[in-house]
């Protein structure tokens, strides 16, 4: 079964620097019919001024992850951790018993465009921590290839929680396949471009919750860039 959420039915919000729409509630956002989707609480597409920012701001208890699409973002937190992430790299900051982080567009003049996805862990009060990661380019090309799990291999980060994250970026009209184990449920977000799960387009902004299903087949109608998640 597929319940299809809509780019433009996603939450909002919108300062001097900052547009955000929010696919789950978030901040003044709240619609109780989206509140999360198993673990995972949060994503937010962000498109963020040149030069401007999040400023140091604490959390406790969730697996962070940022995933570019344009631009760039500089992070810095209070247990060490940090860098510049770009197009092609996946971050994940686990906020653990407290963290303080600030975020910053990384250029002046230029628009830093990227999701932010949080999810509960599994266990509270961890140990705060940071971790950047270089996406497998030839996996992700025209395939789904795994970029963040609880036991990850090279070129994928750690989740505190039995979710895993697929990328996929796609020329036009290539199909890709995900098989769903039983008893898992999925979220398929959109990232740039067009596609098709059966008859039901979907396009960028759009997502779909997914259960009850085995196998999940994608189409390209456009080059596309997909999010999966894999949760249990």
């Amino acid at each position: 079964m597929l319940i299809i959420r809509r780019s433009e039915d996603r939450g909002t919000s919108r300062t001097a620097w900052l547009d955000s729409r929010h696919s789950f509630s978030f901040g003044d956002y709240h619609d109780p019919a989206h509140e999360s989707f198993g673990a995972l609480r949060v994503i937010n597409e962000d498109r963020i001024a040149g030069g401007a920012g999040f400023p140091p701001h604490p959390h406790r208890d969730m697996e962070i992850v940022t995933y570019i699409l344009e631009g760039a973002i500089a992070h810095q937190d209070s247990s060490g951790g940090g860098g510049t992430i770009r197009p092609g790299e996946i971050q994940r900051m686990s906020a653990g018993h407290g963290i303080v982080h600030a975020e910053f567009n990384a250029n002046a003049g230029e628009l830093c465009h990227l999701l932010q996805i949080w999810i509960l862990p599994s266990r509270r009060g961890i140990e705060p921590g940071y971790e950047q990661k270089a996406i497998d380019a030839a996996a992700v090309r025209n395939h789904f290839a795994r970029i963040a799990a609880p036991e990850p291999r090279e070129n994928e980060v750690r989740l505190v929680q039995d979710a895993e994250i697929w990328a996929a970026r796609l020329d036009a009209d290539v199909e890709a396949i995900h098989p769903l184990a039983p008893g898992r449920k999925a979220w398929l977000q959109v990232a740039r471009g067009e596609i098709a799960v059966g008859d039901t387009v979907l396009k960028a902004g759009d997502a779909a919750a997914i259960t009850d299903m085995t196998d999940i087949a994608v189409r390209s109608n456009v080059p596309s860039e997909i999010l999966l998640f894999d949760l249990a």
